[in-house]
């Protein structure tokens, strides 16, 4: 009798300070801010929980660690969800539910709830194990698709494991899911370039356009992908600098894979003089890129005549190099550049700088102004 005095206090105390953080924070805006806000930061703490599983501490077995690790992954969850009540003035409801059914049998439902929660945890790991098994049988998810199968496979299990724990309290489910409805709108209004982007991310996890380690390019950005996540992808530019796209950006915009096919096409234009002969100019140029060793020999080499410049005829020089990367490329250009220059150096081929030939012209019946005929007619007899 009197611990469950004790706890009724205990509850009440808990009630009264939750139930001022509905008035600190009364707009509804603000509490669809505070509560996507700590939606993300439990989302991103339970993300880390891999890594921190990994670490052996010296003091501690392995096994007390992860005891601690997942103990403590519940109780950020579970003090996240019931500041997010909190916040939508849901927290005597709530907490009514605990102080109605105080007696013999909270304990064991208490009991059965952590249970629950122990349980849920211990079946993500079994869900990881499926997941890196299917995407070993099949060969081609890569690490961004396995990583957004396990996720949702891991909230998905999370949810059903509190629907259950709700059940045992006996909470009516039904009002709580129009609460969610309620919410879900008034999150996805205050949030609609986040969810695109998430929405973007599971499009991207089916479509499938590039991988981590791909040379892409995305508007005005481009570089190798270092991370793609369900909100965001990641890449580092060819200056060193790390570039963050939103999804939602990488859907929407024209994107090019450079390494999708393991071998690049690149063209450099040179110009020749009117009086060389173009096409042996060609051949001369073709054959110095094949003795290079860093374009592939198959497809081969060619040179096509582009167009007539200002002052020379533009010859396109295409050739394929293979596991395309910036640093190749340019070193490629580079001797492809060089080898070209020689050769046409050595065969007498002039590559011409730009000129302008300028012409004069003798007026036979003086200066005649643009104008009527009988103006210019008075003009010259004058």
């Amino acid at each position: 009798m009197f611990s469950t005095v004790v706890l009724q206090g205990v509850l009440a105390r808990v009630e009264t300070a939750l139930s001022s953080l509905s008035q600190v924070i009364p707009s509804t805006t603000g509490r669809a801010v505070v509560t996507f806000g700590i939606a993300v930061a439990v989302t991103a703490i339970l993300s880390r929980t891999d890594r921190l599983h990994a670490i052996d501490p010296d003091r501690l077995p392995q096994t007390g660690w992860h005891l601690l690790v997942t103990l403590g992954t519940m109780f950020v969850a579970a003090v996240g969800g019931l500041v997010i009540v909190a916040v939508w003035g849901l927290s005597s409801q709530l907490l009514g539910v605990f102080t109605a059914n105080l007696g013999p049998e909270t304990l064991v439902r208490f009991g059965i709830s952590i249970l629950f929660l122990i349980g849920a945890y211990t079946m993500t790991g079994l869900i990881r194990q499926l997941v890196e098994e299917v995407a070993r049988a099949r060969g081609s998810l890569g690490e961004h698709e396995r990583e957004i199968a396990f996720r949702v496979g891991q909230v998905s299990l999370y949810v059903i494991s509190f629907l259950l724990i709700l059940t045992l309290w006996q909470v009516n489910i039904g009002g709580i899911l129009v609460g969610a409805g309620f919410l879900g709108i008034v999150v996805g209004m205050a949030a609609r370039q986040t969810l695109g982007a998430l929405l973007a991310g599971f499009v991207l996890m089916f479509s499938r356009p590039f991988e981590i380690g791909d040379w892409i390019e995305v508007g005005d950005n481009e570089g190798i992908v270092t991370d793609i996540t369900i909100v965001n992808t990641r890449i580092q530019t060819f200056d060193g600098e790390y570039v963050m796209i939103p999804n939602d950006v990488v859907s929407s915009r024209s994107l090019i894979n450079r390494s999708r096919k393991g071998r690049l096409r690149i063209e450099v234009e040179v110009g020749v003089d009117y009086d060389t002969d173009a096409e042996r100019a060609a051949e001369v140029a073709r054959d110095a890129v094949k003795a290079l060793d860093e374009p592939m020999t198959v497809p081969t080499p060619q040179v096509v005549l582009k167009r007539f410049d200002d002052s020379a005829v533009i010859l396109g020089v295409r050739y394929w190099i293979d596991n395309p990367s910036a640093r190749r490329r340019w070193r490629s250009r580079t001797a492809v550049l060089g080898a070209v220059k020689s050769a046409f150096e050595a065969e007498g081929i002039k590559i011409p700088f730009p000129q302008r030939e300028l012409m004069g012209r003798e007026e036979a019946e003086g200066f005649v102004l643009a104008g009527a005929d009988g103006d210019a007619t008075e003009a010259r007899e004058s």
